[in-house]
């Protein structure tokens, strides 16, 4: 007689419900009045900004944007159990996370249009400069916490990938290499439902995304990834973990981004239903976490609209600085590729300082 294959379902945590009322008081967060309202005030931040920046790529001021709209809870409630001297690898829709973690929004600003001075990372600033290959920052992330245990180092590396990241090569590569040398890693896969257009249940025939991570030998959970408390305490505890020695963790957060992919022509209209966008307004992060927090009287109208004051004041004055920046040239360019520079690129330089009156 033939053993019978069984795929079991990956444990899912979820503290808030879509009312902000508490459903696993188990899992909540140790989490002081102040820092509960400093994960609500970054959410709001975040809101406003990627809502200008929207209207600043369609106005031409930006260059590549990819909206975050419905996914501040997965975003921000992570960034929050990290440590500042903790290495965040971002992939390309990550930059709340980076500037939160210390990159200066400005800079988030000139990395949109592709300006040098975007990705040079301040001192200091933990963070690595967004990802554009789709996986590479899983290897990337790996071999930074594989810096820190052989340092001896109580730091961990953590990165984000989207889902239809994870049908990558590097994917499978850097999750297996960080559970066969058991580095502190953390990588969280936000499942926002689409790879672009194409949905999850096209993307592969795997139950859940964190699934994935048992042929790596890692441990991992499902998130609601609209319960900014769970994905926080779901982090934690894998922050904590591989901090001490105990190896990599997977986070799969269940999301929804409300808007395009990017800004870059894509159209969700064309692959996703209005009654789709209707069930998961219904979850949105800030309006549940701030029903919590009202009930608790940590949150206020007043609260709100200075957040929001603070946000348009904050924007526009990195938008400013942005803008004031020296604009890039191809001389410039070469100067920031070496510390000392090959006699071809000597040559190339001067030949376009003298086109470009430097």
């Amino acid at each position: 007689m033939s053993a019978v294959l069984e795929t079991k379902p990956t444990q899912f945590l979820q503290i808030l419900d879509i009312d902000g009322n508490v459903k696993n008081s188990d899992w909540m967060p140790k989490l002081s009045d102040q820092e509960l309202r400093n994960l609500m005030h970054k959410m709001v931040f975040t809101r406003i900004w990627d809502g200008r920046a929207v209207k600043l790529t369609r106005q031409g001021r930006l260059g590549f944007y990819a909206p975050v709209a419905g996914q501040e809870a997965s975003m921000l409630g992570s960034e929050a159990a990290t440590n500042k001297e903790d290495f965040l690898l971002p992939s390309y829709r990550d930059i709340p996370q980076s500037v939160w973690h210390g990159l200066p929004l400005y800079q988030a600003f000139l990395y949109s249009r592709g300006h040098q001075h975007g990705g040079q990372i301040p001192e200091g600033v933990n963070v690595l400069m967004p990802q554009i290959i789709i996986g590479a920052q899983i290897v990337q992330t790996t071999g930074v916490a594989m810096a820190f245990k052989l340092r001896h180092e109580k730091r961990v590396a953590f990165t984000y990938i989207g889902d239809g990241g994870t049908s990558q090569g590097d994917f499978y590569e850097g999750i297996n290499f960080a559970g066969a040398y058991q580095v502190p890693a953390v990588f969280i896969v936000q499942n926002n439902q689409f790879a672009i257009s194409v949905p999850v249940r096209l993307q592969t025939a795997a139950q859940t995304l964190a699934s994935k991570a048992v042929a790596a030998g890692i441990p991992s959970m499902q998130v609601d990834g609209m319960d900014v408390l769970a994905v926080y305490a779901a982090t934690k505890q894998s922050v904590d973990r591989a901090r001490e020695g105990a190896g990599p963790s997977l986070i799969e957060t269940i999301t929804f981004r409300y808007g395009p992919h990017t800004m870059s022509g894509d159209d969700p209209t064309r692959y996703r239903t209005k009654d789709m966008e209707q069930e998961w307004q219904l979850k949105d992060p800030l309006v549940r976490f701030r029903k919590f927090l009202e009930a608790k009287g940590l949150w206020s109208d007043r609260d709100e609209e200075s957040t929001i004051e603070e946000a348009k004041t904050a924007v526009s004055e990195a938008l400013a600085k942005a803008d004031s920046y020296p604009k890039m040239t191809v001389a410039g360019l070469i100067d920031q590729m070496f510390e000392k520079l090959p006699d071809d690129l000597i040559v190339q330089r001067a030949e376009y300082a003298s086109e470009e009156g430097r």
